[in-house]
């Protein structure tokens, strides 16, 4: 900026760069402002002052005598005259340089052709900076999605579930980096096991985050021995308190007991598990209560089940029946069901794989899809 100064006549120099998709001129660098009225002076709206109407216009100015310009803003009392050039990166507009002078009529044509030359190699710098800064950033945010990926794995039962008289078999797919499904098999005593799924409200990392917590609360609540009917009671209290208004999780838990085949669970307003009975009688399981954190204090029902050789009982969260087709249809429980009756031989990994495969197939590609999670568990 010495050089300019020396080349030019300028009391105050600025470079200034457009922000919130154009709507707002920040200053980049600055020099001879230092008796500004007000340092809000250097950032202004899109179109006001003359640097702000060169940026949203693309077109240079001279001022001979600023005092006589509706457009100035006096960011500067000593200052008579202004030149102002736009930075352009190809096409588009990034930004304005700008040269102020205590004389009148201090310049020329032939400095806005210099001017503008200098504005042109200022521009690329500028430009080649912010795409180092945003590929910078943008790896940054994206190191941090996998370490937190990584930790939403470890969420996920680690080795495969293996109980005699029974088939296992579960599966969590993300549509981003991270989500806001989840589900796990917690070993409690002897011959039962904890069984949740959950889906939080939303996407990405902020659902992800709220699943953490939700994951958190229950885990301590089940190592204190609480009826499912009090866990899921403190567990909603806990996200009323925690979680921003507006966010909630449906979750389903139970306890299988595996020696005598009994399922007790509540449900909190979850979409209802589907139990097919040997016999091909189906059952929904929507007993329960409250979907958690939209208030505190809720009261919630606990059901138990007998479990017979033959048995299948899935679960499964919203983005299993509400994938929609390029059409707008939605596969639906009662696809879901007939699934399972159709594939009732297979193994429990076989049937997940094959409800799996249809729904990607049924779906829109061009669509966003949901989070998908599906657990099943199959009595033998």
């Amino acid at each position: 900026m010495r050089c300019i100064e020396s080349n030019w006549s300028c009391n105050a120099i600025g470079i200034y760069i457009l922000r919130q998709k154009g709507e707002r001129i920040d200053e980049l660098f600055s020099s001879g402002y230092q008796n500004a009225a007000s340092p809000e002076l250097l950032r202004l709206k899109a179109g006001k002052g003359l640097v702000g109407w060169v940026a949203k216009t693309g077109e240079p100015v001279i001022v001979p005598n600023v005092k006589q310009d509706t457009r100035y803003v006096a960011a500067r009392e000593e200052t008579m005259s202004e030149l102002v050039v736009p930075l352009f990166f190809g096409t588009e507009v990034i930004g304005a340089f700008n040269l102020e002078s205590d004389k009148l009529d201090a310049y020329s044509p032939s400095d806005l052709e210099m001017v503008t030359a200098f504005a042109n190699q200022a521009a690329l710098s500028i430009t080649r900076a912010r795409l180092i800064q945003e590929t910078f950033e943008k790896n940054k945010i994206k190191e941090q999605l996998q370490v937190a990926r990584e930790i939403q794995k470890s969420f996920q039962p680690s080795k495969e579930m293996k109980y005699l008289g029974y088939d296992f078999d579960a599966v969590n797919i993300s549509s981003e980096e991270v989500g806001g499904d989840y589900f796990d098999f917690i070993p409690i005593v002897d011959n039962q096991l904890g069984v949740t799924i959950a889906d939080v409200s939303g996407k990405g990392l902020p659902a992800s985050l709220i699943m953490a917590s939700f994951r958190a609360s229950l885990i301590a609540e089940i190592r204190n021995n609480y009826a499912i009917r009090t866990i899921l009671r403190k567990v909603n209290n806990l996200i009323c308190e925690s979680v921003e208004k507006g966010k909630f999780v449906t979750a389903v838990y139970g306890v299988l007991d595996m020696k005598n085949r009994i399922f007790t669970f509540a449900n909190a307003g979850h979409n209802p598990p589907i139990l097919l009975r040997a016999t091909g009688e189906v059952e929904f399981l929507s007993t329960g209560g409250w979907t958690l954190g939209i208030m505190p204090e809720r009261e919630y029902e606990e059901r138990p089940i007998h479990i017979r050789d033959g048995d299948i009982l899935v679960l499964y969260t919203d983005g299993v029946t509400e994938a929609e087709s390029p059409s707008g249809e939605l596969f639906g429980t009662e696809r879901l069901v007939d699934m399972v009756k159709t594939n009732r031989q297979r193994s429990a990994k076989e049937m997940r794989e094959t409800v799996v495969q249809e729904i990607i197939r049924f779906r829109d590609p061009s669509s966003q899809p949901d989070d998908l999670t599906i657990v099943i568990i199959k009595a033998i």
